[in-house]
């Protein structure tokens, strides 16, 4: 057995084997405090919501934080922000490690390999990602896992371009940043992220507009497309004008890094998009169009979108992982093999 963990700022999503399936296990990755009271709770529990108390307070953790932040009218707290843990909210790490302990559960046997999603150094950012990470690791380590990080793009090319022999620019358009990686022959060539987001599109339209940021989320995951239909000075063509905007940003600096890496001229790759962001309708249209008009110096044989975006990522840590627990028995393997022909 083996997991993938997409450690994502708006989702936390694992990835395991089921016999023919793949099976993913979600939770929002958001919290909301609420007031405490022995009826509260007891409701809480008997109705099993993802919660936990501490002194005075309940926190509801998970799916449901969104659904009471609704009911109580209240912006919703995350653990995480631009792609990594957030400095700002002190209730960050019991709060991920629950809602981490939630998607992934127990290991099945001791030292499980489990790969877990880490997005690159931002380029625009001074931010680092290596707390986030250690922190992250620890975790999955004290819970009895053997757990590795992964690049976050290089696991959208394990999950999507296996059929490309792991050759490809992979670009995985998440809620706290956007990680690029460009692979050959699954060796990463470029890799970068952009402290730009989903949540970035949902903070613009929200002070465009004067609308709760909780809302335009809402709107956005309901049935927001990308048809540029819609009234200019609503919510929906706010996110459109972001959207847009997010897209030159990210095309910008693939430009750039590729100048900077010298990548090799002569390359025909394909490019799969992937995450929450890319999910409304006609996104891939709209990146294709950009991408076309923009100066990058190796051919793009198509662009296309992950069958399902959001578990992308965690499929491709899954990938990973299993190839590294298969790589210990195919190396035994082939020892006895040549010892059997040896003495022969």
């Amino acid at each position: 057995m083996a997991k993938g963990l997409d450690v994502g700022t708006m989702n936390i999503i694992s990835a395991q084997q089921e016999g023919n399936e793949t099976v993913f296990v979600q939770q929002r990755n958001s919290f909301v405090e609420i007031e405490y009271s022995d009826m509260a709770e007891q409701m809480l529990s008997r109705s099993d919501v993802l919660h936990i108390r501490k002194d005075d307070k309940v926190y509801v953790v998970g799916d449901d934080a969104l659904n009471f932040a609704n009911i109580f009218n209240k912006e919703t707290r995350r653990p995480m922000k631009h792609g990594i843990l957030s400095s700002d909210e002190k209730s960050a790490i019991p709060m991920m490690k629950l809602i981490i302990e939630q998607v992934v559960g127990s290991p099945s046997h001791p030292n499980e390999k489990i790969y877990f999603s880490t997005p690159a150094d931002p380029i625009d950012s001074d931010l680092s990602t290596l707390y986030h990470q250690k922190t992250i690791e620890s975790f999955l380590d004290d819970m009895g896992y053997d757990a590795e990080p992964i690049n976050e793009g290089m696991s959208v090319i394990y999950s999507e371009l296996a059929d490309n022999d792991f050759t490809g620019l992979g670009i995985s358009f998440g809620a706290g940043m956007t990680n690029v990686c460009l692979a050959y022959y699954a060796v990463p060539v470029m890799k970068f992220s952009v402290a730009r987001g989903g949540d970035w599109v949902d903070e613009q339209a929200a002070q465009a507009t004067g609308t709760p940021v909780d809302k335009v989320t809402s709107i956005k995951e309901e049935d927001f497309e990308l048809d540029f239909t819609t009234d200019v000075g609503g919510v929906e063509g706010a996110l459109s004008i972001y959207y847009e905007n997010l897209l030159d940003y990210v095309i910008e600096n693939i430009q750039r890094e590729v100048d900077e890496e010298d990548v090799e001229e002569g390359l025909d790759v394909p490019v799969v998009v992937t995450g929450g962001t890319s999910s409304p309708k006609g996104f891939t249209k709209l990146f294709e169009r950009h991408l076309e008009e923009a100066n990058i110096p190796f051919s793009i044989s198509g662009v296309s979108h992950a069958d399902e975006p959001m578990y992308s990522v965690a499929r491709g840590g899954l990938v990973a992982a299993r190839s590294d627990e298969e790589q210990p028995q195919q190396e035994a393997d082939e020892e006895e093999a040549e010892a059997v022909e040896a003495e022969d």
